[in-house]
Parts: structure tokens; sequence; C-alpha cells
């Protein structure tokens, strides 16, 4: 299994960005997906969980600003954030979780800054 993300950059506070991630190979139609970031200096963070369901759950510095969703048929999670703060400023990893197996992308930079 393999895990492409895109759609980081560098935008100013208050700002919108919209990850995508892409999962190629031998995928069950049941997986978790999520997002963590990891800040300079500071360790990796889980933001966000989309079940095989399509239920949700987010961390509470997130929660009204960013939307996880999950297009199955393209194998593809999404992290739509607003009104981006210079917090938010990460390497952002998708995660997907299958069976016992544990899958990570390549990070996606996401810079917030004036």
């Amino acid at each position: 299994v393999q895990l492409q993300a895109s759609g980081g950059g560098l935008v100013q506070p208050g700002g919108s960005l919209r990850l995508s991630c892409t999962a190629s190979g031998s995928l069950f139609s049941m997986n978790v997906k999520a997002w963590y970031r990891q800040a300079p200096g500071k360790e990796r963070e889980w933001v966000a969980t989309s079940s095989p369901t399509g239920s949700t759950v987010y961390r509470d510095s997130v929660k009204g600003r960013f939307t996880i969703s999950r297009d199955n048929a393209k194998n593809t999670v999404y992290l739509q954030m607003n009104s981006l703060k210079p917090e938010d400023t990460a390497v952002y990893y998708c995660n997907l979780k299958q069976g016992y197996d544990n899958y990570w992308g390549q990070g996606t930079q996401v810079t917030i800054s004036s």
C-alpha cells in the first residue's frame, strides 16, 4: 500500500488549504483514514480520523475549522483546512489503517505565515 499526499503550501493566517491523499495497492474496503501533523521540534500529533462508515473525529484545536472527508471510489481522503492559524504550521501526514497494518504518506508541508 502506498499513500501519496498533496496540497500543502504557504498561506496567510485566516486562509484555507485542501490536502489530498490517495492510496494505491492492496486495499480493503473497510479502512480507517486519518491525518496527523508534526510541527518543528514537536512530536507527531493526530488531527482527524474518518472511519469506513464516514464518521469523523477531530482534535479539539481544529474542530470547526478542519473537515476530513473521503471518496472511497477514488481511495482518497481529504482535509479541508479553513481559518488557518500560524500554530497549524506543520508537515501533514496521511495515515491508513487496515487490519493490523498501518501506512503513512510522505508528508506535505503546510506553512501559515503573513
